[in-house]
């Protein structure tokens, strides 16, 4: 497939996924979500490819937020229903996905931005980075998982704070509400993200899978379900010849070659 709003680039068992819409700094709409998620699911089950990496092209822009030009000529509640439930869709197939996925903050993430960053599993931004979810600002609120990812992770007084006053907020103001995990140089994002994303890589697949089910879908029960879920995943796991090979390699005192099986 040919990609309009986005570059791919598989390396290394690492694909990173590059939405590239200069002129509006790069700005997301419903077919910028269509691309990212036809790579996903054509290297869902690709064996070269272990972790996904999303960014934005350039060092200004992660991802802006919508595109307003679409949003403001959208007609209204009807309109608007027939293509935000697919976008949400798409970030909570991004959460959910069977390999970790990495956001690479390299600049402006607001409202669209930040909810990408949200539904990855891990977030490692510049220090020139700055977050947020101004929609209010617009007459609207957030709509790709904005008001419900949010809570979840800095807390329901925090969220509030952000989304009813739509104030933007630094890298290192992300860092300490616990929005983003790591905070590096812009010239060392690189480094950064490339050093987490071939440690991904070099996991166990259906574990690195099974971690992700058990958190996503514990965080969400009570305790007592979250334990019954952690213990299926964790059976699962035995299930693997990755398990055998781990702990093989454990006590022979060497590295662990995974083969996702």
């Amino acid at each position: 497939m040919e990609y309009q709003d986005i570059r791919l680039e598989i390396k290394n068992r690492v694909a990173t996924i590059t939405i590239d819409r200069p002129k509006v700094l790069n700005a997301i709409r419903l077919e910028t979500m269509l691309e990212i998620e036809h790579v996903l699911e054509t290297h869902e089950n690709d064996p070269e490819v272990r972790v996904i990496v999303i960014t934005g092209a350039g060092d200004k822009a992660f991802v802006s937020g919508g595109d307003i030009s679409i949003m403001g000529a959208s007609e209204g509640y009807i309109d608007i229903l027939k293509t935000l439930p697919r976008g949400q869709a798409i970030t909570s197939m991004i959460e959910n996905y069977p390999k970790p996925v990495i956001a690479r903050v390299n600049g402006i993430a607001l409202g669209g931005g930040t909810e990408l960053a949200l539904s990855c599993d891990i977030r490692i931004a510049s220090d020139k980075a700055i977050m947020g979810v101004p929609e209010i600002r617009l007459g609207i609120i957030p709509g790709y998982g904005g008001t419900q990812r949010l809570p979840r992770l800095v807390g329901a007084g925090m969220a509030k704070r952000l989304v009813l006053t739509g104030d933007h907020i630094s890298a290192q103001e992300a860092l300490r509400i616990g929005l983003v995990e790591e905070v590096v140089p812009a010239a060392e994002l690189d480094n950064a993200v490339g050093k987490l994303a071939s440690k991904l890589a070099e996991r166990p697949p259906v574990a690195l899978h099974m971690g992700k089910v058990a958190i996503n879908s514990g965080i969400q029960a009570d305790l007592k379900t979250g334990l019954e879920i952690e213990a299926r995943c964790f059976a699962l796991c035995f299930g693997t010849k990755d398990k055998t090979e781990g702990m093989n390699a454990f006590l022979q005192k060497r590295k662990p070659e995974f083969q996702g099986r």
